[in-house]
């Protein structure tokens, strides 16, 4: 009886696997999507955006896409601007406002994430590489939506394998494949880029969404001696040598895809987390500021979206645009009407990149962070820095921030005011605050950025010497 079934049962399966798998590469099925996030990557630093750092494979992404001119993240340093991207929510919302999570603490559970989502569509999801949503099991990634994480909890660690200190068992830095330590060989940019084809090998038969979320170019500054030796004439050596095994690392990814014939039907957006940082060497030229500002400079990003299928490329967009909008649009393109959790902050993008729309994504866009906080209305930009004061730009003719409007134009500065102080009503308390050093240093930081002063204070020891 066993051997009449068998046959039959085995033949069956085989024959949807076949189905399933010529539904994944018709044009018409749902694309593969995968987001690229850069960490701490400044506005300047890429071929694509102008830079002096040659990136040709994220160039050759650029030229098959749409280039965002316009488009910004939900907040200026990492954890904060990770949760905003994967909820498609300001952050702010759930009280997830400040950096680095305590241990105890992570990413509101009842959030729906990205991967939430996708699974519901069908999709397989993965997340390569860094998370800093929290670390205990609540807010661990196979616990948040991702069926495959490999990769590590906290905010950043070495790039190379330490079992005496950051790979020590038990700790936010070590890698993990899913909740399993594991050892790695060579470079981790590298080992991201590996375990990420290795992701789309596995699941190239169904449609699959894999957030490849490299740590480069965070801190800190290691290199392989063969992308040192490449860039040993640079002025910025180690960062152009980091830049570029990212680079590479994209580049194999995207030829996977084309191996695999999934390139024309996934949708790619690359993008960094935050504006390059001030340790780091990373340039945002010419915006004003850096990462953990509410200037330009802290929250503007390079960003990309390709889909050959269905987006034409060679296009710049110069729409008012979110990382928000990564979750809307990719829900969308899934076949999900609408996220099943809470009401979304992102719009699909779409319909704007494809001229459906002629209007922009976003009328304004708003960012807060303890004392400071701004709103982005049309062409006007507004600062607030809390026991201090406001500044008001006018971004069309003063991308740098340079010319504060707040005396001349006081009716727009009260609208500007109350437009921010509205949205706050939506808020909650932050569930954590950064560091009272920290706090400090930031604060002294957006005052001289203010005042059109230098920045000498970047770090909590600038602070110390100043005072003494």
């Amino acid at each position: 009886m066993k051997k009449r079934t068998y046959i039959p049962l085995l033949f069956t399966v085989l024959i949807l696997a076949a189905i399933l798998s010529a539904c994944g590469n018709r044009p018409d099925a749902p694309p593969n999507i995968l987001v690229i996030l850069a960490d701490d990557a400044g506005y300047a630093d890429f071929g694509f955006m102008g830079g002096d750092i040659p990136t040709p494979h994220i160039d050759q992404l650029a030229e098959s896409g749409v280039v965002f001119t316009d488009m910004h993240i939900t907040a200026t340093v990492c954890s904060p601007s990770r949760a905003g991207f994967i909820t498609g929510r300001y952050q702010q919302r759930f009280g997830h406002e400040a950096n680095i999570p305590p241990p105890n603490l992570g990413m509101d559970p009842s959030e729906k994430t990205i991967g939430d989502a996708l699974k519901l569509a069908g999709y397989k999801t993965g997340i390569i590489g860094k998370w800093h949503l929290g670390s205990r099991d609540q807010y661990h990634p196979n616990n948040r939506g991702f069926d495959e994480f490999w990769g590590f909890l906290g905010g950043s660690r070495s790039y190379y394998f330490d079992e005496s200190k950051d790979d020590a068992e038990d700790q936010e830095r070590e890698i993990l494949h899913n909740e399993s330590h594991v050892s790695f060989n060579g470079y981790l940019t590298d080992e991201f880029s590996s375990q990420s084809i290795n992701f789309i090998e596995e699941n190239k038969d169904f449609p699959f969404f894999l957030f490849l979320s490299y740590n480069a170019v965070h801190t800190p500054m290691h290199t392989l001696d063969a992308d040192l030796e490449r860039f040993q004439n640079h002025p910025r050596a180690k960062l152009a040598a980091m830049t570029w095994a990212m680079d590479r690392g994209v580049g194999m990814v995207l030829d996977k895809l084309e191996e695999l014939e999934l390139k024309e039907n996934t949708l790619v957006f690359f993008l960094s987390d935050n504006g390059g940082a001030s340790n780091n060497q990373s340039s945002n030229l010419p915006l004003k500021g850096f990462k953990g500002n509410k200037f330009e400079g802290g929250h503007r990003t390079p960003f990309i979206l390709s889909w050959p299928a269905r987006v034409p490329g060679g296009k710049q967009y110069d729409g008012l645009s979110s990382s928000l909008d990564i979750y809307a649009t990719s829900i969308a393109v899934a076949g999900l009407e609408h996220s099943p959790g809470k009401p979304l902050d992102g719009v699909d993008l779409i319909p704007y990149v494809t001229g459906i729309d002629p209007t922009e994504p976003h009328e304004a866009l708003f960012w807060r962070k303890e004392k400071m906080a701004a709103v982005r209305y049309g062409k006007y930009k507004l600062i607030r820095l809390d026991d201090y004061g406001y500044r008001l730009y006018n971004l069309e003719n003063d991308l740098g921030e340079i010319n504060d409007l707040s005396g001349s134009n006081p009716e727009l500065l009260k609208k500007l005011i109350s437009s921010l102080e509205m949205w706050e009503q939506e808020l909650v308390t932050p569930l954590w605050a950064e560091s009272k050093p920290w706090q400090e240093v930031t604060f002294e930081i957006h005052r001289a950025l203010m005042e059109n002063r230098e920045v000498t204070i970047k770090s909590p020891a600038d602070l110390h010497k100043l005072k003494n």
